[in-house]
């Protein structure tokens, strides 16, 4: 950038490289190379320069291009300085007097879209995994607690002289206009997403309650004003996408669920050694889902238990799923958890054949690597079902309601005759004789939605936000 600031100065005044080598007493070759970016200036120089151009010393200094065209010489040089770009294997091309600024806006719109499409096309489950493993691994080293978030919603909080219990309507509509915001319950409401933010009136549009209850309402009006609490910008990949969706979601579940009023409570039920996900759901009017999330927050950091959570289906397949206690979860060969199946003795899927499955369903199971605890909830509110589970080991399940239960299974998953590999007997009868005719599986062949918000027709959007302006 200094470089262009000088040739641009220089042209303004009308002199050559060596009648400014002769002014600053330094060799046209030597400026030639500041000039071009090779060389960088020192102090004494850049005062020499100033004063030979008859510009202030701020000047040459500008982060701003001088004009259009050495901005488009700096996106070039910055552009081939790119891995991406090295990996076409172009030789280096040097702005020239010769080429036009056209030239320069046409091969700059050619990078741009090759970067563009090449950034389409990661949008895959590839992508997708390898962004869920290192966010796991993140939250795993960190307890799943992050300070930094916890925060962020505690100065929410106290913006709305918020005491204790559920989050009042009053202090959700009071923390919405804290950041600046009116939230508006519409009918006519796009199906891909949450909800609708027009920042140029500052209106957050939400289903109606018909649509979305209060309770579920209460975590999407918040998740919204995660983003902007937390600065967040229009994410640049697929793994920043997820990062926010986290980072918006802890948001909204230190909101309703607060620190201050959540740990007292978690304390007390430990020493009583009768720790429920279903206390927290019950005192703070939020989903189970959401209190087994928020327990997470808070189990390890303030009550030193190492925890595990799994979100899964009837079939098994994991959605999600968190753990820093060495639970053995399937895996595929890179690690990633989302779309493996859950072994069928795990109380995650035991629970969906017992008596009662919508009871909570405590079970202990003898995995390779120890014994752990479990109690699952299925959220009979979703479709498919999804079965909640929080667990820990042996040890600590001493101190959660439920640890007396008379449940318990063994899985030698992965390895051994269990789920995955058939008992001998059973294969030896049946096998090449069976032929079962799986269902569709369309997401098997899906790629992850491509965009800047994955999955959301911005068409559909910006029509609602017409109609609604």
């Amino acid at each position: 950038m200094f470089g262009q600031q000088v040739r641009a100065a220089r042209r303004r005044a009308g002199l050559t490289l060596s009648h400014l080598g002769t002014l600053v007493d330094k060799p046209a070759s030597l400026l030639s190379l500041v000039e071009n970016g090779k060389r960088e200036a020192n102090l004494s120089l850049v005062n020499a320069l100033a004063e030979a151009l008859e510009v202030e010393t701020s000047v040459l200094l500008s982060n701003e291009p001088p004009n259009r065209r050495a901005a488009l010489e700096i996106e070039l040089e910055r552009s081939q300085a790119e891995g991406r770009y090295r990996e076409l294997g172009l030789p280096y091309l040097k702005p020239s007097t010769g080429m036009t600024d056209d030239m320069l806006e046409h091969l700059l719109g050619l990078y741009r879209a090759i970067k563009e499409q090449e950034s389409e096309s990661l949008a895959t489950p590839e992508e997708g995994r390898r962004a869920t493993i290192a966010l796991r691994k993140e939250a795993a080293e960190r307890g799943n607690f992050f300070p930094e978030l916890e925060q962020v919603a505690a100065a929410a909080l106290a913006a709305v002289d918020y005491e204790s219990g559920p989050l009042a309507e009053r202090e959700l509509q009071g923390i919405a206009g804290h950041f600046g915001f009116t939230i508006h319950p519409v009918q006519d409401f796009p199906t891909a997403v949450r909800s609708v933010t027009d920042q140029r009136s500052a209106k957050i549009f939400i289903p109606q309650r018909d649509e979305l209850r209060t309770r579920a309402a209460r975590s999407v009006v918040l998740r919204t004003l995660g983003h902007y609490a937390l600065g967040h910008s229009d994410p640049a990949s697929y793994a920043e996408f997820l990062r926010q969706r986290m980072e918006a979601a802890y948001f909204a579940s230190a909101v309703l669920v607060p620190l201050r009023s959540a740990r007292p409570i978690l304390e007390a039920a430990k020493q009583a050694r009768d720790l429920a996900v279903g206390e927290l759901r019950d005192r703070f009017y939020v989903s189970y889902e959401m209190a087994a999330h928020r327990f997470t927050n808070l189990a390890t950091e303030y009550l030193g238990l190492a925890v595990h959570l799994i979100r899964s289906d009837e079939e098994g397949v994991v959605w999600k799923a968190y753990a820093n206690n060495d639970i053995p979860l399937p895996t595929d060969r890179h690690g990633a958890i989302e779309g493996q199946r859950l072994c069928r003795q795990w109380g995650t899927r035991q629970a969906f054949h017992s008596d009662d499955k919508f009871a909570i369903h405590y079970q202990y199971t003898d995995t390779p690597v120890g014994t752990f605890w479990c109690s699952t909830h299925i959220a009979a509110d979703r479709t498919p079902l999804a079965a909640i589970t929080v667990g820990a080991g042996f040890h600590e399940a001493q101190f959660f309601r439920g640890r007396d239960t008379a449940r318990h299974s063994e899985s030698r998953c992965p390895d051994g005759e269990c789920c995955r590999i058939p008992p001998a007997e059973l294969a030896a009868h049946w096998d090449g004789v069976a032929w079962p005719s799986p269902k569709a599986q369309s997401r098997v062949l899906a790629a992850l939605p491509a965009g800047t918000f994955p999955g959301v027709d911005m068409a559909e959007i910006y029509e609602f936000l017409e109609r609604h302006q």
